[in-house]
């Protein structure tokens, strides 16, 4: 089927949340997003959200968010970026805006990476960083053996070759198993439930704008996960990477890709064992650890703004 794509200028304010959730709405100037689709090879209607840069000759960054999220978990980083770079922030496949696919199987690698090549392709971005949190950091790690010399250069956001089974275990375990909720309230006490040790110390206003990212109102008003729940089942079926993943992180090492390695202290999905391992095949591997952060850091800690913005302000678009 040929790429179709279809731009909305803005996105509806109802739908991310913007009169409450957003640290940055009421700033002068501030970037805003509009909505771009495109038609996958299979015929689902898929979406993203694309900050257009401030000039022509701007590079472009592709954010990639984890297994069950979408793009607003990029709702602060985004327009931060976007001052600098054009910056594009899709909704996988089942997740956001984009169609759910009735062949819970296609929730895997392959499928994700070839609607990546077609947004890509839709939107011309030919050479790009970009930035990975957990399953989108492993697409990232893919993306160059998928689309040679495309990519610049990568942010893995609390990922690496190797899960810890810890973390993979609960990861499992949840995905696509919350039980349903009745109102905000109690959506807002499940995600504490399941993210608390990963996000401890965080405020109620925090909590309530991070409910936003993962739900959104159904026709009756009911908050609704963003993600279908066959995803999970995907999840614990299919690898993620198929093979020995340790051969994909050796693929990057012989490409001297700049890679920038970031880490929740807390995390139980990136063991410190295995971000040493990282450092040691590949040498030039800048890291950050952040604390106070499990699976996965939200990337708008001061210490993650900085390191990015350093990262990609040395690489070559």
């Amino acid at each position: 089927m040929p790429i179709e794509c279809d731009d909305v200028a803005l996105f509806p304010r109802d739908i991310f949340g913007r009169k409450s959730d957003s640290r940055r709405n009421d700033i002068s100037g501030q970037p805003e997003p509009r909505l771009h689709s495109w038609v996958s090879r299979d015929g689902l209607r898929l979406y993203s959200r694309v900050y257009d840069a401030p000039g022509s000759g701007a590079g472009t960054v592709l954010c990639l968010h984890g297994l069950t999220r979408n793009s607003k978990d990029f709702e602060d980083l985004a327009p931060h970026l976007s001052r600098r770079y054009r910056v594009i922030c899709p909704d996988l496949r089942g997740r956001g805006l984009s169609a759910y696919d009735p062949t819970w199987q296609n929730y895997h690698p392959g499928i994700y990476l070839a609607d990546l090549a077609d947004l890509l392709a839709s939107l011309g971005a030919k050479r790009l960083a970009v930035i990975g949190s957990s399953l989108g950091g492993r697409l990232a790690m893919l993306l160059p053996g998928f689309l040679p010399s495309s990519i610049a250069g990568i942010v893995l956001n609390d990922i690496g070759p190797e899960v810890d089974p810890v973390g993979a275990a609960r990861i499992r375990g949840q995905a696509g198993r919350l039980p349903p909720v009745g109102s905000w309230e109690e959506a807002a006490e499940q995600l504490r439930l399941a993210f608390g040790a990963a996000w401890p110390g965080l405020s109620d206003d925090t909590w309530r704008r991070l409910v936003r990212r993962s739900y959104r109102e159904n026709a009756t008003g009911i908050p609704v996960l963003e993600c279908d729940p066959k995803v999970g089942e995907a999840a614990r079926t299919i690898p993620a990477i198929p093979g020995d993943p340790w051969a994909v992180w050796a693929g990057l090492t012989s490409l001297s890709l700049p890679v920038l390695a970031i880490r929740g202290a807390l995390s139980d999905f990136l063991s410190e064992a295995t971000l040493a391992r990282m450092r040691r095949e590949m040498p030039e591997l800048i890291t950050l650890t952040v604390e106070q952060r499990g699976h996965i850091p939200f990337l708008d800690e001061p210490e993650c703004l900085a390191a990015i913005d350093d990262f990609l302000a040395k690489i070559a678009f």
